[in-house]
């Protein structure tokens, strides 16, 4: 289900229910002559795609978030890197995060593949959405349940509640769109044979084989090795991982 699509009634709904609320979290960055821009925003709006055709009631689906930190690290802005600084969009994280909690939802997901190799440690775009997430979080409780609302009386039960599930910090929550493991089933990599089969898959229609040749970055040499069952294959692994955070 699209957000911008339902009504009201179903948005109440789906609050009693706890139905996941999702976004996927992108960059508009460089990789290589025969595949677009949107590589790491299209591998997952696409994988949600997915998830939503497969059990369409099962999740909500925000509107994008398109324009991340790229850095100039791969190329620079003459190859169409289009990078913000993180500043510029922590404050609308974290005002786009209050305003879903002020909502009433409570199981709020970014889902993210750009930069993820390190994801426990982080980097620019993911970091950002993170701490907005933290902050939101933070600022929702003390304004719902004032200052001091951890160490007032009666939260003396509050480890024993976080051990079981019942944690505010889980209210929001930022993934990786693959799993640490997703090496054994599929290249890791940026604009080679790993992503070029995902797009293979899942976004065949932006993908021009023909413009390998002009590729001369060490990065995309692996690409023709790329195909279409690879790439699915990797989809798999990515909806299976999926599925398990979001409880689907």
């Amino acid at each position: 289900m699209r957000y911008e699509l339902l009504t009201p009634r179903h948005l109440r709904a789906a609050i009693l229910a706890n139905t996941p609320l999702v976004m996927a979290i992108g960059v508009q960055e460089y990789h290589g002559e025969h595949l677009p821009l949107g590589v790491d925003l299209l591998a997952v709006t696409r994988c949600l795609d997915r998830l939503e055709a497969e059990a369409p009631q099962s999740l909500i689906i925000l509107p994008p978030f398109a324009y991340g930190a790229a850095s100039h690290a791969v190329a620079g802005p003459k190859a169409f890197n289009l990078h913000l600084d993180p500043s510029t969009f922590l404050p609308m994280a974290q005002a786009l995060f209050a305003a879903l909690l002020k909502a009433g939802f409570r199981n709020i997901h970014g889902i993210i593949h750009h930069q993820t190799e390190n994801f426990a440690q982080g980097m620019p775009t993911d970091l950002a959405f993170r701490l907005a997430a933290r902050q939101a979080v933070f600022a929702h409780l003390e304004a719902t349940r004032g200052e001091g609302w951890w160490g007032a009386p009666g939260m003396d039960s509050y480890y024993e509640g976080h051990a079981q599930g019942d944690n505010p910090f889980n209210w929001i929550s930022i993934h990786p769109l693959m799993p640490p493991e997703v090496k054994q089933h599929f290249p890791f990599d940026h604009a080679g044979e790993g992503e070029t089969a995902l797009m293979l898959a899942l976004a065949p229609e932006t993908v021009e084989p023909a413009r390998m040749a002009e590729n001369d970055t060490w990065y995309t040499q692996t690409a023709p090795k790329a195909t279409t069952a690879q790439g699915e294959a990797g989809v798999a692994v990515i909806l299976a991982h999926l599925k398990a955070l979001l409880e689907l």
